[in-house]
């Protein structure tokens, strides 16, 4: 009755798409009773964010630009994946930027990571009142993106994707304990790499990591493949007392955990992240996806994987259960 209950509000109440043209959607819920929304823009330019009271809400919010490239320098192209976070009282956002389009000696594009704060209590403050933390350093200075963190027994964790020249294929996920928002406290532990048949379609890529805490156990969903129809999400879980550095306590997925509906036309959803519904019980899958496979050139250039909520249910064993992508509901899709 739970799931039926689920299925209806997701497929009625919620409007989907719900935002046209954003990838690598990053939702979250404060204390204010807003929901923030920030997300890559096709011109991969500026960091926007806006926000709404309601999860429809966000479908009509006018966005606020918080953040501008730089003319020249390693923050001056390619802005992706921006990540808005609340740490110890303050606003904090993380994103990838490049110095340029050209891909390196790997054939990899060249981004890094990098840290804004806000000085403001309001994250939607103007431009003016973010600072720029600078890069988030690792050992290895390769392609890596898709940061995000998590408290975890009063410690803060990062968990992101990079290229590691040694291991086959384009990014792996790592985790590391945080000194501050934009320092790493300890060296990074390896958590994923690409493996599967499912992870390593078009591309061998581990991306996009998104952490939720359910019952007794921390998940890790990830996107994997080319960013095409073959984008899928896999599953990493651990128990919540276990050592979150030590991988051998890490389980993960032997298959996909959401992918593309054919029948519904439905392609490559991914890139996720998390939050609650207005009814502070269903818990939200927030993700990009198409309703198309006949893109022109790259597909990182084809505007059109837009944004989209549904609830989720949990499995008899604590891990979640995303069914498949929601049809479109909305027009403007």
């Amino acid at each position: 009755m739970i799931k039926k209950e689920l299925l209806k509000l997701t497929t009625a109440d919620y409007i989907n798409p719900l935002i046209i043209q954003r990838a690598d959607p990053f939702m979250y819920r404060h204390t204010d009773g807003y929901y923030y929304f920030t997300a890559s823009v096709p011109a991969y330019n500026l960091i926007e964010i806006r926000r709404s009271k309601t999860l429809n809400g966000l479908a009509h919010a006018t966005p606020r630009t918080v953040w501008r490239k730089h003319d020249s320098g390693m923050m001056s192209q390619l802005i992706w994946a921006p990540e808005l976070h609340y740490i110890d009282g303050k606003w904090f956002i993380y994103f990838a930027a490049a110095a340029t389009t050209e891909f390196d000696e790997n054939g990899m594009f060249q981004h890094r990571m990098f840290c804004i704060e806000c000085d403001e209590d309001n994250p939607m403050a103007s431009e003016e009142h973010w600072i720029e933390r600078g890069q988030v350093k690792t050992p290895i200075d390769s392609f890596s993106l898709d940061a995000t963190c998590f408290k975890a027994r009063n410690k803060f964790y990062y968990v992101w994707a990079q290229k590691d020249p040694s291991i086959k294929g384009n990014s792996n996920l790592y985790i590391a304990e945080m000194e501050n928002p934009w320092t790493l406290k300890t060296d990074p532990v390896l958590l994923s790499k690409p493996e599967y048949e499912w992870e390593t379609r078009g591309f061998w890529v581990n991306e996009g990591p998104a952490v939720i805490h359910h019952g007794d156990k921390y998940f890790i969903t990830y996107s994997a493949s080319a960013t095409d129809e073959n984008y899928c999400m896999g599953l990493l879980s651990v128990a919540d007392d276990a050592d979150l550095l030590e991988a051998s306590n890490w389980i993960k997925s032997k298959k996909p955990v959401f992918e593309s509906d054919l029948a519904e036309h439905q392609y490559g959803p991914g890139h996720n992240s998390f939050t609650i519904a207005e009814d502070n019980k269903t818990n939200i899958l927030v993700y990009h996806c198409r309703d198309y496979t006949d893109i022109k050139g790259d597909p990182l250039y084809d505007p059109n994987r837009h944004t989209k909520v549904q609830g989720f249910t949990w499995n008899e064993d604590g891990t979640p259960n995303f069914g498949k992508p929601v049809p479109y509901n909305n027009e403007q899709g």
